[in-house]
């Protein structure tokens, strides 16, 4: 029987969910039940005489199976907060978020363990909202944390539908600051959760059985009563004028707004409702809203939210000040953010209150940190985690580095710039692969997903629309000399094309798929050319253009798109089917450029096919970022564990050298003073600068050193180390952190800030006592240093890691089991029994508890002494250096600090603190 393309996926899906529904339901599904259910639906399938690929059935639903999903970790402050949800999961009905679920499961094919992960995730925040049927005023503000790219938007849906069911009339969802964004936010919650397509109706009971979507269009769907005020369109945010026209009855049903962060749109919403729904307050001026419970949503909060103005004493920013002054208008109301870099929320004063505006946005009620699933392309894969005491994460060998790009577009242009008519081959590459990623996918079965290319090289608008030209130009060009098939031209693209699948795809594919699975033939590549190059697009996403990302519109048949542009691609934006980046565009905040990110989130079946190209500055700047986000992201796992509260966790972020790494300066106010500890951290090198004169003046500097140590006492042998005990903090500052060169990438480890930590420290008593151990290997090529014979040890790269040249970069410094070497036996006991019980919290994968074997981390950190520190110096083994190369070794260093009990963080001014770092204040907005 020969079956249409259209129709072979409808049977693939219809195979899929018969597959699902006959796995176990109460536990995780093993591979011997995926196979049998393969085989039986198959076989049906087969002796009915559909054709079915039997291999296709069986990856998918093993991508959809073999996925698993940590819980949610949190910290609450349950003051003035009355528990509700256990009684109220019993009497009230659940409907909205039953659909939901449903919509997921049946007709996204979401992993059932991801869904579970999603009612319990959804579940907990909505138990540490207030219950929308108490009485009386309150107030709860909160944090949900999750990855870039990893399903927030999915999860406030689940979030806004069980709130509806609970009781909250009013549901707000700020969804970023572009009509872009809004528009597809808001398309997502007529998906979600209304059931409607908002452009053809608000309401629902309107009788447009054609405007059925999502949720609303399932089989046998109810229609539950609950309304909109804005729509999917690009102009389709709130309108005072459509609002008084349409004239909603808000309390008697869910009413939902999606609208931008503006301060006027913001504005117009809170004197909507409050002349129609207030009342007069005891002052008889202004009108407050008592009885309708509202929630704001707030996606990406940490952009354009956060009030940046310079002190206490002034009035918030304006888009700040707006939602304050929502939310202040209502008698009940709750406030949950959503981000992924939530550093510069933590930095918002708690308390912070203003007379009109009301308390600031600090999540003072509860931070959730939300758990990516297994099937998540995160940064740890992307760029490789290379610290951290959860040991290390090979990155995914797609990084491509651009190095030919700055006559074509200098750093600092202006918007008159025009780029020279060549591209640069990283530029030609990249579109070239993109092509090739197209015809791979559709030749794996995927002709009808979308697929995009991101542009992202300066954030001009006019310089864009340049760009946007270029490549448009390319690609006409490509398809003008693959039309004639038997030419000269047609033989050279596709030699050059065949060349590149060769060079790079087929090694990337065997690197990637292990088990062969992926593996794409050239021939199946070519015979999809042409077809996937005369779909493609190329589209400008600015200000100044009407090009859109119409993805649902083109569910049915797929998008293949090159988005050329600059801050609309940059947060929030999904770009569907991401494969190939091409990124140029620096930022000197953390937070802003982990957002720009775009290249996270789930890639079923391409993840060999996706390519990064981008210089070593900015792969090492995300690299930096990510050890840094781990960092602190294993401190709220550390805190949980101890019952903390947002506000402790928030003093903690505030002080931590990771913290500052990854705020941006003027999210903590420009100017102000903040505090920076290395409390309870480890700063390690993993960088290193391979300049002659650098790598002798710091192996010069550890010899100083060690002569220094030698004459205050006998230094004794340890697991092939040189141990000095009781050395005075004067020492470590004086004879080796102050004349230590760190390498420029090492943004974090800067000694000068840690020893001027140190020196605080010592003043009250603290870091008095350390232990310096000179790690040793067991064998190998011995060198002298100041007397002493030692082996140096040796260090691995990080996995598909790409070295810059004249810098080496490894996976850590630090071996794991040398920080505890110092404790007593029995200290060393709990501290392992401490690490046992955080890492079962922390990881995402079940973990046996003797499977924890050496005592690391946070926990061990907050059982060592406030005076005895380690310092811990690694001569290394440059790989590729012979036996005649002076100095002998590289050196690195790891310092062990307990966490300290006293407030004896350095002080230092934003700005000034970035400066020493290296990293200039550029806070220039996108003109797009």
């Amino acid at each position: 029987m020969t079956i249409s393309t259209d129709e072979q996926d409808q049977t693939l899906e219809q195979s899929i969910r018969l597959v699902l529904n006959l796995l176990p339901q109460d536990r995780q599904a093993e591979p011997s039940d995926v196979v049998r259910g393969v085989d039986m639906i198959w076989g049906m399938q087969h002796s009915m005489g559909v054709a079915l690929d039997k291999s296709l059935l069986l990856r998918e639903i093993q991508s959809r199976i073999v996925v698993w999903q940590g819980e949610p970790v949190g910290l609450v402050d349950d003051r003035n907060h009355i528990e509700w949800l256990t009684e109220a999961e019993i009497e009230r009905d659940w409907d909205f978020w039953g659909r939901y679920r449903r919509y997921l499961e049946d007709v996204r094919l979401m992993p059932p363990p991801v869904v579970r992960k999603l009612d319990s995730s959804t579940r907990r925040v909505l138990g540490h909202l207030e219950d929308p049927r108490r009485p009386g005023p309150w107030r709860r503000t909160g944090l949900v944390v999750g990855q870039v790219q990893s399903g927030k938007t999915g999860n406030f849906i689940g979030l806004a539908a069980k709130a509806a069911d609970a009781g909250y009339k009013l549901i707000v969802i700020l969804a970023g600051i572009h009509n872009s964004l809004r528009s597809q936010t808001q398309l997502r919650v007529d998906e979600g959760l209304l059931g409607f397509d908002t452009q053809y109706q608000n309401r629902y009971d309107e009788n447009t059985n054609s405007a059925h979507i999502g949720v609303g269009a399932m089989p046998g769907a109810k229609r539950l009563k609950i309304a909109s005020l804005t729509n999917s369109a690009e102009n389709g945010d709130f309108r005072r004028d459509i609002a008084a026209k349409i004239s909603l009855p808000i309390g008697d049903y869910p009413v939902v707004l999606v609208i931008k962060k503006h301060r006027s749109i913001l504005e117009y919403v809170r004197k909507w409702i409050v002349e129609v729904n207030g009342e007069l307050k005891s002052d008889g001026k202004t009108k407050v809203v008592r009885e309708i419970p509202l929630l704001v949503i707030d996606d990406e909060a940490d952009h354009a939210s956060i009030d940046t103005s310079k002190d206490a004493d002034t009035d918030p920013t304006k888009i700040n000040a707006a939602i304050r002054h929502l939310l202040n208008s209502f008698e009940k109301a709750a406030y949950v953010g959503y981000t992924a870099t939530p550093f510069a929320n933590i930095y918002i004063r708690p308390n912070s209150e203003h007379d009109t505006f009301g308390l600031d946005l600090f999540p003072e009620s509860f931070i959730e940190s939300l758990r990516a699933p297994s099937n998540y392309l995160g940064p740890e894969r992307v760029f490789g985690l290379s610290r951290g005491d959860d040991g290390n994460v090979a990155a995914l060998p797609i990084f491509r580095p651009v190095e030919d790009y700055e006559h074509w577009m200098p750093p600092k242009h202006k918007k008159e710039w025009v780029p020279p008519e060549e591209m640069p081959e990283s530029l030609v590459e990249a579109i070239h692969a993109f092509v090739l990623t197209c015809a791979a996918r559709s030749a794996r079965g995927q002709q009808r997903d979308h697929n995009s290319m991101l542009v992202h090289v300066t954030r001009l608008v006019n310089v864009q629309n340049r760009i946007h030209e270029q490549i448009d130009d390319h690609v006409a060009l490509l398809r003008d000399r693959l039309r004639d098939t038997m030419g000269d031209q047609a033989k050279q693209v596709l030699t050059e094309l065949r060349d590149l699948w060769e060079r790079d795809f087929v090694p990337t594919t065997a690197q990637c798929g292990e088990d062969g699975s992926l593996a794409t033939a050239w021939d199946d590549v070519e015979e999809h050319l042409r077809p996937a190059l005369l779909k493609i697009q190329v589209r400008a996403i600015n200000g100044s253009s009407r090009d859109a990302l119409e993805y649902y519109e083109h569910r049915k048949k797929g998008l293949s798109i090159i988005a050329v542009g600059g801050d609309r691609l940059s947060r929030g934006l999904t770009l569907e089917g991401l494969s190939v980046s091409y990124y140029l565009r620096a930022s000197n905040t953390y937070d802003t450029l982990l957002q720009m990110g775009r290249w996270f989130g789930y890639r079923p079946r391409y993840e060999d096919l996706c390519r990064l190209y981008t210089t070593y500055d900015l792969r090492n700047a995300y690299a930096e970022i990510t050890a840094a986000d781990n960092e602190l992201r294993g401190d709220f796992v550390a805190m949980s564990t101890m019952g903390a509260t947002p506000e402790t966790f928030g003093l903690r972020v505030r002080a931590s050298s990771a913290g500052l790494a990854v705020t941006a300066p003027n999210k903590m106010r420009r100017g102000v003073k903040v505090r920076l500890s290395y409390s309870g951290e480890l700063p390690e090198t993993t960088t290193f600068n391979l300049r002659d004169d650098v790598v002798k003046e710091n192996f010069d500097n550890l010899e100083r050193f060690v002569r220094s140590l030698d004459q205050q006492g006998t230094a004794t042998e340890d697991h092939a180390s040189l141990v000095w005990k009781d050395v005075p903090p004067s020492d470590i500052v004086d004879n080796f952190l102050e004349g230590y060169v760190p390498d420029r990438g090492s943004y974090r480890v800067r000694p000068a800030l840690i020893a001027e930590y140190v020196r605080r420290c010592a003043g009250v008593g603290e870091l008095t006592r350390w232990t310096v151990r000179l790690v040793g290997a067991p064998r190998g090529e011995a060198f002298k240093i100041a007397g002493h014979t030692r082996i140096p040890v040796t260090r691995s790269r990080p996995k598909n890691h790409v070295d810059e040249p004249g810098r080496y970069t490894i996976k850590r410094v630090l071996s794991p089991a040398d920080e505890g070497r110092d404790f007593p036996r029995d200290l060393y006991a709990k501290a392992l029994e401490a690490t046992r019980k955080a890492r079962a919290l922390k990881t995402e994968k079940p973990v046996e508890a003797d499977a924890v074997k050496v005592a690391t981390g946070a926990p061990l950190r907050l059982l060592r002494p406030a005076d005895r520190p380690l310092l811990l110096i690694y001569p290394i083994q440059h790989p590729d250096w012979t036996a005649e190369k002076q100095p002998p070794s590289l050196v690195g260093f790891a310092i062990s600090f307990p966490f300290s009990e006293h407030p004896t963080e350095t002080e230092y001014v934003v700005n000034e603190i970035w400066r020493q770092q290296g990293l200039d204040i550029d806070d220039e907005a996108d003109d797009a």
